[in-house]
């Protein structure tokens, strides 16, 4: 069935939000995939905070255009599935890259990033890219440190202190 010229302009205006929100951005080739395993696939999407979309090649193009995935464009041909990371650069990747894991007929064939084309081999370093929380953890306890080792050292003057009249203590007892 195809879309009457009002519905593509939707669709089109759709997808363009979608990237220009987007962090990064993958497409999948996904022939031979059935509905159920794609239902999977957009639940654990939703789940993740990407958003997946199935359109065609000439209305991703246009909805690309003045995007930073306009860098995508020459590589889209065949079936696709698009993933858009909303929330945080890897998690389009972790979950493509994982049901890829259990489906080998999901190929991801193109990786996008601030506005920069990738080899599909990328994948797992995209993927490996901690989320939002897990940097932040790190940020902070790379900030907590410094404090943490002053706050050692200043409890050692009076700890050393305690232990020099210890000894002094104990060496007069023994004498």
């Amino acid at each position: 069935m195809s879309l009457s010229f009002d519905q593509k302009q939707v669709v089109v205006s759709e997808v363009h939000d979608l990237a220009a929100n987007a962090h990064s951005a993958l497409a999948a080739e996904y022939a031979g995939i059935t509905v159920e395993q794609m239902t999977d696939l957009r639940v654990k999407a939703r789940e993740d905070g990407v958003a997946l979309r199935v359109v065609k090649n000439t209305l991703a193009k246009r909805a690309f255009e003045d995007t930073d995935f306009a860098c995508m464009n020459e590589g889209l041909t065949g079936q696709l599935v698009l993933a858009f990371s909303q929330e945080d650069p890897g998690g389009a990747a972790r979950v493509m890259s994982d049901f890829a894991k259990e489906n080998d007929k999901l190929v991801i064939k193109l990786v996008a990033i601030g506005g920069q084309l990738y080899d599909a081999s990328e994948v797992k370093r995209l993927a490996s890219l901690p989320t939002k929380d897990q940097a932040i953890s790190m940020l902070m306890s790379v900030m907590k440190a410094p404090v943490g080792k002053l706050a050692r050292t200043m409890n050692e003057v009076p700890g050393k202190l305690v232990r020099t009249v210890a000894a002094i203590r104990d060496q007069k007892e023994a004498a």
